[in-house]
C-alpha cells in the first residue's frame, strides 16, 4: 500500500470527522465557530481550513453530508423487506442512529435550501412513503391517514426522540425504542 493511499484513507477519515463534529456542533448552537468545530473534530483551526477554507463551504458540506449520511441509514433500513412492522422499527432505529445530523439538518429549515440534493432528491421520501402505503394496505398502519401525515409523524418524532436524548431526557441508547412505542401505540397507557 503506497503513501497516496494512507494519505488518502487519513484525508478522508480526517474529513469525516469535520463533518461529524460540524453536525454535532451546529445542531446545538448554529452561531457555533469554526474553532468551535475544530476543537469537537479534535484538529486545530489551519487543519480546518485545508479542508474546508471558510463557513460556508463547511456549512454546504455538512448539509450535503447529512443527506447523504441520512439516506444511506434509510437504504439500510430495508424498509421494503419483512413485515410494514419491522420495517419501521428498522427505519425508526437507523434515523434515530443519524442523530447529530439529523438534528443539525432539520433544526434549521434554512439548511434545506442550502444543498442541491443531486439527480434525486426524493429517494428517502419515496422510500419511507413507500413503507407507509404498504402498511396501509396489508392493514399495519391506519388506512384512513393520508400518508403525507403518518410520514411527517414519523419524521417529527424521531427529531423529538433525537433532540430528548441531546438534552438528557432521553437516553441515547433508549431513543429509538421510545419512538417505536409511541409510533404504535401512540401516547395512551397501557390498558
Amino acid at each position: 500500500m503506497g503513501s497516496s493511499s494512507v494519505e488518502s484513507g487519513t484525508r478522508g477519515r480526517t474529513r469525516r470527522a469535520i463533518l461529524s463534529a460540524a453536525a454535532e456542533v451546529l445542531a446545538r448552537d448554529r452561531a457555533a465557530t469554526l474553532a468551535d468545530i475544530a476543537r469537537a473534530a479534535e484538529i486545530g483551526r489551519s487543519t480546518l481550513h485545508r479542508y474546508f477554507p471558510d463557513r460556508d463551504v463547511l456549512l454546504r458540506a455538512a448539509v450535503a453530508d447529512a443527506h447523504l449520511v441520512i439516506r444511506q441509514a434509510v437504504q439500510d433500513a430495508a424498509v421494503d423487506e419483512g413485515t410494514p412492522s419491522e420495517a419501521v422499527r428498522r427505519l425508526a432505529t437507523a434515523l434515530v442512529g443519524t442523530g447529530d445530523r439529523l438534528l443539525f439538518l432539520y433544526g434549521d429549515p434554512r439548511s434545506l435550501g442550502e444543498f442541491d440534493p443531486g439527480e434525486d432528491p426524493d429517494s428517502v421520501d419515496r422510500m419511507v412513503t413507500g413503507l407507509i402505503k404498504r402498511g396501509q394496505a396489508e392493514g399495519v398502519f391506519d388506512p384512513t391517514a393520508a400518508v403525507e401525515w403518518l410520514r411527517d409523524i414519523l419524521w417529527a418524532l424521531v427529531y423529538a426522540g433525537c433532540e430528548s436524548a441531546r438534552r438528557g431526557v432521553l437516553p441515547r441508547p433508549g431513543v429509538a425504542d421510545a419512538v417505536v412505542r409511541v409510533l404504535e401505540n401512540g401516547i395512551r397507557g397501557q390498558s
